[in-house]
């Protein structure tokens, strides 16, 4: 007995020397489990960034309105007031900032293409606010005005000048008219280069500016300097 006993424990000493597996430091491990996890074949099938961001932004959304139908009396008329209240917000917005653009516009030259008279200018600016096209019209009665103080000399015809630095230059020789002057140039700037959208309204500011610049009288180069200094 004793000696089958010896015979056993010889044996499980003799499996158990073989059957240990090797031991692996933790860090070791640790970073090799992070290294096979890094290869990309694991992470083909994953949502990406934007997706993610999508699928939360409508977890957001059903959970609003989930939140809406509980706690709003009349459970499907909550849901139906807080999806008008959002409607009325987003065209707020879009009211008041315009349509976005990707990139922000850089500032441009006022006129863009060839060189037309006063006149002609006026006569597309008219055309356009026939069909309300408030943007065009706007566009072209103030291409109007600027190439209206080049045709009397007030302005010197450059190439290149903005509606900013005409209306600054304009108004130097035309104090009376400086502020309308400035804001007809970011009337201008926003609907040519802001995305914005004009109306009637601006359009007939516009008119009206161009109208009073025709009758109104420069102050002499003598009386500019006076008023500068």
């Amino acid at each position: 007995m004793f000696a089958a006993g010896g015979t056993s424990t010889a044996n499980l000493r003799a499996r158990t020397a073989d059957d240990v597996p090797v031991g692996t430091p933790r860090v070791p491990a640790r970073e090799a489990a992070e290294q096979e996890l890094s290869n990309p074949m694991y992470r083909e099938n994953e949502p990406s960034a934007f997706q993610r961001a999508l699928d939360s932004f409508w977890e957001w959304i059903d959970d609003l309105f989930g939140a809406a139908s509980g706690a709003a009396p009349g459970g499907v008329v909550g849901i139906l007031v807080v999806a008008v209240l959002v409607v009325l917000l987003v065209l707020g917005l879009w009211w008041r900032l315009g349509t976005p653009q990707r990139t922000p516009p850089a500032e441009g030259t006022l006129f863009d293409d060839g060189p037309r008279s006063a006149a002609e200018h006026r006569a597309a600016a008219e055309a356009h606010a026939a069909a309300h096209r408030w943007n065009e019209a706007v566009q072209e009665r103030m291409r109007a005005v600027v190439r209206s103080l080049e045709e009397r000399a007030l302005l010197d015809p450059r190439p290149g000048r903005t509606a900013d630095e005409a209306a600054a230059e304009a108004g130097r020789p035309l104090p009376d008219h400086a502020d309308r002057l400035r804001a007809a140039a970011r009337d201008f700037d926003d609907v040519t280069y802001g995305g914005r959208t004009s109306d009637e309204r601006a359009y007939r500011r516009l008119s009206e500016l161009d109208t009073d610049l025709e009758r109104a009288r420069p102050l002499l180069s003598g009386a500019v300097r006076g008023v500068a200094e």
